[in-house]
């Protein structure tokens, strides 16, 4: 079978509730230590040694196999009790290591179930179609629409270079409405929200969309206050969607965003 160590998926206060996951995965139990539960289970070292977790991260059917079982894992217990969740492959060599980690950092981990409890968090990812776009701006933009004006009387000299004029200033006012909506959007969907974290924007190979994204965010949001924020995305949905943006708003999910400890310090215990 090969040497195990522990992968952690995720830690409570209160005694997890194993039965709806533990068919997900082999061998699934937790520890108990420093007033802590950690869900874990035993994988193979072979196969999450650093040699061949890299080989793995570039094979997508074995990443989506594995990131979804640590998804549904973290879910499956997040439904019974308040979670603080680890990102995938978070390993440890022994229960021992494991326990020292737990120990070291109790008292964040106990602050971030307070913080966490009652709460959900919500990511809002904001897509752009600049064509779209770009179309709308032509219509509504003063300085754009002043240009168009200039550029239908002038002499076919001068008309050459307010075109390429005409081109530089659509790109310029494009980038300016982009920071604009997504500045605004953020701003006010902060107010329903306990915590913020914007995130780095993801490419198109990631997203595999034909749209650009020009916003990635996540909302820590009170349980009762979720409906609020999801009415607040919806007209944000209707007001910008004939400017060619489209909103993304996904949830809940595991509190990641949220867990400033990384899993190298977690690791290197």
């Amino acid at each position: 079978m090969g040497e195990e160590v522990i992968y952690l998926y995720c830690i409570t206060e209160k005694a997890p509730d194993l039965k709806e996951v533990e068919s997900l995965v082999n061998k699934l139990y937790f520890v108990y230590h420093q007033g802590l539960y950690a869900v874990v289970s035993r994988v193979l070292k072979y196969e999450f040694s650093e040699e061949n977790l890299k080989k793995n991260l570039n094979d997508m059917d074995w990443i989506m196999v594995k990131a979804s079982l640590h998804e549904k894992v973290i879910e499956g217990i997040m439904r019974n009790t308040c979670v603080v969740p680890f990102k995938f492959a978070t390993l440890f060599n022994t229960e021992d290591s494991l326990k020292a980690c737990l120990e070291k950092h109790a008292e964040e981990f106990k602050e971030y179930l307070k913080v966490f409890e009652g709460t959900e968090e919500w990511g809002l990812k904001i897509y752009c179609d600049i064509e779209k776009l770009k179309e709308t701006l032509l219509e509504e933009d003063e300085e754009l629409l002043k240009m168009d004006r200039e550029f239908n009387s002038s002499s076919p000299g001068k008309a050459f270079f307010l075109k390429k004029k005409k081109e530089e200033l659509l790109n310029a006012v494009v980038n300016k409405k982009l920071n604009e909506y997504g500045q605004d959007s953020f701003e006010r969907l902060s107010q329903e929200s306990l915590q913020t974290r914007i995130n780095n924007l993801l490419p198109i190979e990631v997203t595999e969309r034909k749209d650009d994204m020009i916003f990635n965010t996540a909302f820590l949001i009170d349980k009762t206050k979720v409906a609020e924020f999801i009415q607040v995305v919806d007209v944000f949905k209707t007001w910008y969607k004939y400017k060619g943006l489209e909103f993304d708003c996904t949830g809940p999910w595991p509190p990641y965003n949220f867990c400033r400890l990384s899993k190298k310090e977690l690791q290197n215990e």
